[in-house]
């Protein structure tokens, strides 16, 4: 019953989020819509299972601290990672920030773990630039705004 009542929430937000940070106009006046592209890159998501193949954190290579953990992305905004035994769930989407502060096509990969801070997953919270992506492939980056550093995520289809 709790879990329902979790993944519910999760999918509220999700929906909250995803509606609320969408905009018909870029911050010039200039119509814009990245809803086709918001929708390719969701497809390929949904498409399969995902490793996490690099994970650059300020410079360092965390990529170890996912080996093994198979990544599925849901139709419902699910995020699942396992490996073996063990079984994380978290949320994602994929949003058109659109804000001053990021160019006016700027396109978001939101991913949250609800974890502790000093649970790994929680280093994959944030709502992460997409760089590229494809079929087999997706490229993220986060520029901090704390301290300033870069990491940056890549997901592998298996």
């Amino acid at each position: 019953m709790k879990a329902n009542f979790s993944h519910g929430l999760i999918l509220m937000l999700s929906v909250f989020l995803l509606s609320s940070t969408c905009s018909s106009d870029d911050d010039d006046g200039t119509p814009n819509d990245n809803s086709g592209q918001i929708q390719q890159i969701m497809v390929e998501a949904q498409s399969g299972t995902w490793r996490i193949s690099s994970y650059i954190d300020s410079g360092q290579d965390e990529t170890s601290d996912f080996s093994g953990y198979n990544f599925l992305f849901d139709s419902n905004g699910t995020l699942t990672a396992t490996k073996d035994d063990l079984s994380r769930t978290g949320s994602w989407s994929v949003t058109d920030s659109n804000s001053n502060d990021d160019s006016s096509d700027d396109i978001d990969f939101n991913i949250f773990f609800n974890v502790p801070e000093t649970d790994v997953f929680e280093d994959l919270n944030d709502d992460w630039d997409i760089l590229s992506h494809s079929d087999t492939m997706i490229k993220l980056r986060d520029v901090s705004g704390g301290n300033g550093g870069t990491d940056t995520l890549t997901f592998e289809r298996n």
